[in-house]
C-alpha cells in the first residue's frame, strides 16, 4: 500500500509533500516525494501516528465492565472512526467479583481488526471517597497487593496501569511494590496533599489520571495533586480537553507548564459515545447525554463522549503538528513500553496511522497496515 500527497509527521521532521510505503502490517519506506499512482491520494491531508487512548471505558453502546468479547469487538471496531488505533480498555470501581469477569475476558480478548488491545487501566477501587466522582462510593476498597495480584492472574499479566489515591492506607509500599513489576501507577480520585503526591512519585508512580477532575486542587499554600502534576518531571499527566472537564483557558495554563513531553490526551468516554442524547448505564448508575455532557442525577460529570480527534482539534491552537503526535500517540508508546513498535511514524514500526484534514476530521484509519476506516464509507 502506497499513500501519498501527504503532509507526514515524524519525530525528527514533518515531510511537507510525501509518500508511506505499507507492507506486511509495518512502514516499509517514508519518501519526501510525490509518486504519481499511489494506492491512496491524500489530498495534501496530514498523516498521524494512530492515536492511542490509555483512558476510555467504552463506546458505541458498549463497555469494558460488560465482560464480553461483544463488547470489546464493538469497541474495537469503532475507536478507528476517530483516530484511534490503540487503547487501554479501563474498569471502573465495582464489586470484586465484577472487576475479576471484566479483567479475565480482557486478559484473554486478541486483536485481530480494528483497534488494538494493549493492556488494562484499573481504575479504582482503591480511591479517596473525597474524590470519587462517578465511582461508586460502596465499592471503593484501600490498596491490597494481594487483591491486585489476584487481578492481574485473572488478566494473564494485562494491568498495564493502575488509578489510586496515594493518601490511603498502604498506598505507598503498594506503588513501590506495583511499579517494580513495570505496572504503571497513576495518582487520581484523589484528595493527597502536595507531599504525599511528591511522596507517591519517590516511591514510583509516574502518571496523573485526568488532571483537575476529581484530585485535590492548586492552592496557594497546599498546592495539592494538581500542584505535583505540573512540577514534579516524573509524572505523565493526562487530560480531557473537551472543554467539559476542563475549562479552555485551564487546558493552557496546564500545557504552559507541563509541555508536550508529559502531557497525554485521553477521553475517559463511556458507552454513550458516538449514540445519540438519552440514560445509559455506567456501572449500575444511570447517567444522562445531553449537550455533550454525561452526568449522574446529582449533576456530577460521569465520564465523557468525547473523541481523541476532537481532543487533538481543541489542542492545535496550543500544539504543533509534531507536539500534537507526541501528545496523542507517542507519549502513551512510551509510558506503555510500546514505543518499539508504536506512537510515531517510523520504518519498522507498526503501519497504525491516521490522516486528518485541516479540521481535524479523520479521513482515513489504518490499524497494523489495514484500512479500518475511510471517511465516506459506512462502517
Amino acid at each position: 500500500m502506497l499513500i501519498s500527497n501527504i503532509r507526514i509527521v515524524t519525530e525528527q521532521q514533518v515531510i511537507e509533500n510525501g509518500t508511506v510505503e505499507i507492507q506486511d502490517g509495518r512502514i516499509k519506506r517514508i519518501s519526501d516525494q510525490i509518486i504519481k499512482e499511489p494506492t491512496i491520494d491524500g489530498g495534501g491531508a496530514t498523516l498521524l501516528p494512530g492515536f492511542i487512548d490509555v483512558h476510555i471505558h467504552g463506546a458505541d453502546g458498549h463497555d469494558m465492565m460488560d465482560a464480553t468479547k461483544e463488547a470489546l469487538d464493538g469497541i474495537t471496531a469503532k475507536l478507528p472512526e476517530e483516530g484511534t488505533t490503540s487503547f487501554l480498555a479501563t474498569t471502573m470501581t465495582q464489586s470484586v467479583e465484577n472487576i475479576t469477569r471484566a479483567v479475565t475476558n480482557a486478559g484473554a480478548y486478541e486483536s485481530t481488526k480494528g483497534a488494538e488491545l494493549l493492556g488494562i487501566h484499573l481504575e479504582g477501587p482503591f480511591i479517596s471517597d473525597k474524590k470519587a466522582g462517578a465511582q461508586p462510593l460502596e465499592h471503593i476498597l484501600p490498596p491490597s497487593l494481594e487483591q491486585f495480584q489476584a487481578w492481574q492472574d485473572a488478566a494473564n499479566g494485562q494491568i498495564k496501569l493502575v488509578t489510586l489515591a496515594p493518601e490511603t492506607e498502604g498506598a505507598l509500599p503498594f506503588i513501590e511494590k506495583v511499579s517494580s513489576t513495570g505496572v504503571v501507577c497513576s495518582l487520581g480520585h484523589s484528595d493527597a496533599s502536595f507531599a504525599t503526591a511528591s511522596a507517591a512519585a519517590e516511591h514510583g508512580a509516574r502518571h496523573v489520571t485526568h488532571l483537575f477532575n476529581q484530585m485535590s486542587g492548586l492552592h496557594h499554600r497546599e498546592p495539592g495533586l494538581v500542584g505535583a502534576a505540573f512540577m514534579n518531571p516524573a509524572l505523565m499527566v493526562e487530560m480531557i480537553v473537551d472543554h467539559i472537564h476542563v475549562h479552555p483557558d485551564a487546558v493552557r495554563l496546564a500545557y504552559q507548564n507541563i509541555g508536550p513531553e508529559r502531557t497525554m490526551l485521553i477521553t475517559d468516554a463511556m458507552r454513550a459515545k458516538c449514540l445519540p442524547s438519552g440514560t445509559y448505564d455506567l456501572g449500575g448508575q444511570d447517567v444522562t447525554v445531553e449537550n455533550g455532557e454525561a452526568r449522574l442525577e446529582d449533576g456530577t460529570l460521569a465520564g465523557s463522549i468525547l473523541k481523541l480527534n476532537e481532543a487533538a482539534r481543541n489542542m492545535r491552537e496550543h500544539a504543533s503538528w509534531q507536539e500534537l503526535a507526541r501528545i496523542t500517540s507517542g507519549n502513551a508508546a512510551r509510558q506503555l513500553d510500546a514505543f518499539d513498535r508504536k506512537g510515531s511514524i517510523e520504518e519498522g514500526k507498526d503501519a497504525d496511522l491516521v490522516l486528518l484534514n485541516d479540521e481535524g476530521d479523520v479521513l482515513l484509519t489504518i490499524c497494523r497496515g489495514e484500512v479500518a476506516f475511510r471517511r465516506g464509507e459506512s462502517s
